[in-house]
């Protein structure tokens, strides 16, 4: 399984980007998809779930009301719109795929990662 991670860059706050994650390998539709990121000096965190059929979601209190996530099983790719960016977003945003479909918060729920794109955002 490859997830490939796209989308990131350096944006001024109050911006927006999309990220975005391919996935290759295995049945992408069947499993639930998650985003995380890491900040410098800090622990990976989660940010975003999604279920296996995308009808349910679950967001981190940091970013919930300005993050969205999505998916689109017949492309096998997943998405992370972020709107209302602050400074503090800044760091490393990585994808990863679940073992089961239903969404979990937790990392070790994710069998699979994506190498991560970079997401900087300026004051």
């Amino acid at each position: 399984v490859q997830l490939q991670a796209s989308g990131g860059g350096l944006v001024q706050a109050g911006g927006s980007l999309r990220l975005s994650c391919a996935a290759s390998g295995r049945t992408f539709s069947s499993y639930a998809v998650g985003w995380f990121r890491q900040a410098p000096g800090k622990e990976r965190e989660f940010v975003a779930t999604i279920t296996s059929s995308g009808i349910a979601t679950y967001y981190a209190d940091s970013v919930k009301g300005r993050f969205t996530a999505s998916r689109d099983n017949a492309k096998n790719t997943m998405y992370l719109q972020m709107n209302s960016l602050k400074p503090e977003d800044t760091a490393v945003y990585y994808c990863a795929l679940g073992r089961s479909s239903y969404y979990s918060s937790r990392q070790g729920e994710y069998a699979y990662w994506g190498q991560g794109t970079q997401v900087t955002v300026s004051s």
